[in-house]
């Protein structure tokens, strides 16, 4: 049965970073959900987060908004090494949970949370808010229509300077990896979700960056790889590259991806803009043509597809399963680039 028939889904956002602000927003710029509480670790710093963000109750413990049957529904944007404990608690208390990437510390993890979620009246989705951007959107249907004929090549890169709002992000314990498990399963799922199944991977790792100043002054020391490269072998003989940096002091405007074709070539947030495409069989021009995309507040699309899913308006989505197989095959990353050779990513279940 589901949780809620409501129209609007009473919210309680657990984690109280930077990413809750995004969470809060997309909900509000999407319609239908009430946030009633913000759950952080430290009281001052999450009653003030709270205030900021309008939201009337903040609490530091979970298990508090977990009891609460006025609550339909949560979303954990924690530290990594927390996702597994709560989302768990969240699906056995009955609750819908939208859980941040990445879904947990690695694939056994994950599977554990997909379990809890077979036997929960909640429904579990794993938060990819590339997917809805409307580029995405447009580029994954002349994808799936076949319009770009046979692929060759993929060329996705993920780069920022690195995350400085909070040490945990380089604490192995906290964290299973560095720019690969917190930037790269993006990327990951972007490759999954609009061109195909990766297969195999080979990938190189370093740690360009050892040392590093938060935004507080705070200096942090890390091993954890700051920069990768991947190739991965897709299902249908498609090769696809991978950058991933945490070193790169302008950044990806979110991401870069190409994608090579019979038909032409498309790119999406580069120099060209949102979405480019050299196709003259399509477009009837031998020239860059950029689509007409459809503009809306960042997090709309996201946060209104997952509150159809909490009512039963919509099905549940497959991103679960797509956070699973972004661990498996950053799991295959670190395999790689530790013997040197090309390694199979962990079949899929049947």
């Amino acid at each position: 049965m589901p949780v809620t028939t409501k129209h609007n889904v009473a919210v309680a956002v657990i984690g109280a970073g930077f990413i809750a602000d995004y969470h809060v927003c997309g909900l509000r710029a999407a319609g239908g959900a009430t946030v009633v509480a913000l759950v952080g670790r430290r009281p001052e710093s999450t009653a003030a987060k709270a205030a900021k963000l309008g939201i009337a109750r903040a609490e530091t413990d979970h298990r508090t908004v977990l009891d609460d049957p006025a609550i339909d529904a949560v979303i954990v944007a924690s530290p990594d090494d927390t996702h597994m404990a709560i989302a768990v608690d969240a699906l056995a208390a009955g609750k819908s949970v939208l859980l941040q990437k990445p879904m947990a510390l690695d694939s056994a993890q994950c599977r554990a949370i997909i379990g809890a979620a077979h036997n929960s009246a909640g429904r579990l989705t794993v938060s990819f808010m590339h997917r809805y951007f409307p580029e995405v959107a447009w580029l994954r249907s002349l994808v799936a229509e076949g319009r770009l004929g046979a692929i060759h090549s993929v060329r996705i890169r993920n780069a920022t300077p690195g995350a400085d709002w909070n040490d945990w992000f380089f604490k192995p314990g906290n964290v299973s990896g560095g720019v690969a498990m917190q930037l790269g399963v993006h990327g990951i799922d972007l490759v999954r979700h609009v061109i195909g199944e990766i297969d195999s991977v080979c990938a190189n790792i370093w740690t360009a960056r050892p040392e590093r100043q938060l935004a507080d002054g705070t200096t942090v020391r890390s091993t954890l790889e700051d920069n990768v490269a991947a190739a991965y072998r897709l299902a249908g003989g498609v090769h696809a590259s991978h950058e991933m940096s945490y070193t790169e002091l302008a950044g990806c405007d979110r991401f870069r991806l190409e994608v090579y074709a019979d038909a032409g070539t498309v790119w999406l947030r580069t120099g060209r803009g949102p979405a480019a495409l050299w196709a003259p069989s399509i477009t009837g021009k031998d020239a860059w043509v950029s689509p007409d995309l459809e503009q809306a507040p960042f997090g709309q699309a996201h946060h209104r597809h997952w509150l159809a899913i909490v009512r039963s308006d919509a099905e549940p989505d497959d991103t679960a399963e797509a956070g699973l197989r972004s661990i498996e095959v950053a799991e295959a990353i670190y395999r790689a680039a530790a013997s040197g050779m090309r390694v199979a990513v962990a079949e899929k279940p049947s």
